[in-house]
């Protein structure tokens, strides 16, 4: 909203100062500090709301050092992180903008259904909360938005380098052959739709999800949404269940997701902005900058969440929090094109996610072969998720998550190199 006041007093009676919301890095730097201060000065408020009310986390005693201490305390502190993620994003974002308008719709959309299974949690006393098809039902309702409007919106695009010659690829060695020293053709940028993501380790590193039609013959391209669409849902469903899962102990969702903002962070700033894109041969995308001012917000939700959700933690964010977070993190990603990065970036939510399927494929296996008994003596892990395995052979739940976190600030760091290495 500041955007326009400011731009209108700018261009009407060129207010000192007003210019400076036209530039990204300022309304982003703006966001994370009002962020910052919700999370951290307000989130105090809503904690001592949630105690009031009497909305505490319900406990089941699996054995876990230090578990039942957490009986009673607040859950549902995701509305801390949904406020400081949207109210800044609102004030500071151009919500004329396609891909902010369809984050904020999956921020609100996952946090209700979170919401909705904390609150019946927490009111209605039913410790299983929403049943699982429902919240699925959910991951794939706002997949199949994404998918439709990332498809179909004509305000999502690619500018791609055409070259003199039609090509829209260009390779000296294939062109000229490798030891010559050739003349540079010429190209100009256009505007296209397209299917295309980013590989990583790749150069050249596109690829079209349409090619895998190719076998349909011409006009295989208008039904890239039957590849593009599911891909998404999967993702979305993927990454937002994986966060839910990784929220076990205190401040490990929340730093993880932290880390993981940062680099979607630099990640948008590249592929929107036209120098950076072609300095690092990377793909363009118009208006995808805009996305720093959400992520910027979203960062500083979390990094103020993790003053009250550290250890000992005084509030959790409950699947209100947990939900919205990786499902920002997988639309963020896709909207970008750069989610098949998504297995490395988010590779603690990935490993945690495993270790769940791992450990029933396993008991189930070993349930058939050998019995029940057998199967609950020897289970892969001495619990799932991964994180409860080292809560089991006695590590304390601080060691866990920093441990976590130093192989997600890896990961990241692994990300962001594979801008150029290829």
């Amino acid at each position: 909203m500041f955007y326009y006041l400011f731009d209108y007093l700018h261009k009407k009676f060129d207010f000192p100062g007003a210019g400076v919301f036209h530039y990204i890095s300022f309304r982003a730097a703006m966001a994370l500090i009002v962020s910052l201060l919700i999370s951290m000065v307000f989130g105090k408020r809503i904690i001592n709301l949630l105690h009031r009310k009497q909305v505490g986390e319900i406990v089941r005693d699996l054995g876990l050092q230090g578990q039942l201490e957490k009986k009673g305390t607040p859950t549902m502190g995701g509305l801390i992180i949904l406020s400081a993620i949207l109210i800044p994003s609102l004030l500071f974002a151009r919500l004329d903008n396609v891909y902010i308008v369809l984050i904020l719709i999956t921020t609100v959309w996952l946090g209700v259904i979170g919401f909705i299974d904390d609150y019946i949690k927490v009111f209605k006393k039913d410790k299983k909360g929403l049943q699982g098809k429902f919240k699925v039902l959910g991951q794939v309702g706002i997949g199949l938005i994404v998918g439709i409007v990332l498809y179909s919106n004509n305000h999502v695009v690619v500018k791609e380098k055409i070259y003199s010659n039609g090509q829209s690829a260009y390779s000296i060695d294939e062109m000229y052959g490798t030891g010559s020293t050739p003349q540079m053709p010429v190209y100009s940028k256009v505007e296209t739709k397209s299917m295309k993501t980013t590989i990583p380790f790749v150069k050249n590193n596109e690829f079209d999800y349409s090619s895998l039609l190719a076998f349909l013959g011409s006009g295989y391209k208008k039904w890239a949404w039957l590849i593009f669409i599911p891909i998404v849902i999967v993702i979305i469903t993927a990454v937002s269940n994986g966060a839910n899962i990784t929220d076990g102990i205190d401040g490990l969702a929340t730093g993880t997701s932290a880390i993981i903002g940062v680099v979607l962070g630099i990640l948008a700033y590249v592929s929107g902005n036209t120098v950076f894109a072609d300095y690092l041969n990377i793909m363009y995308i118009p208006n995808a900058g805009e996305l720093v001012v959400f992520i910027s917000a979203f960062v500083g939700a979390c990094v103020g969440f993790l003053w009250y959700n550290s250890f000992p933690a005084q509030v959790f964010m409950g699947d209100t929090g947990s939900l919205a977070l990786g499902g920002i993190i997988a639309v963020f990603a896709i909207a970008i094109r750069k989610e098949l990065l998504i297995p490395i970036l988010c590779g603690v939510f990935l490993v945690e996610n495993l270790s769940v399927m791992m450990q029933v494929a396993y008991f189930k296996r070993m349930k058939k072969k050998f019995g029940i008994e057998y199967a609950r003596e020897n289970r892969l892990f001495k619990m799932a998720p991964l994180h409860h395995h080292y809560q089991k052979l006695g590590m304390h739940e601080s060691k866990i998550v920093f441990r976590f976190l130093i192989i997600g600030i890896m990961l990241a760091a692994l990300t962001i190199v594979t801008l150029k290495l290829r």
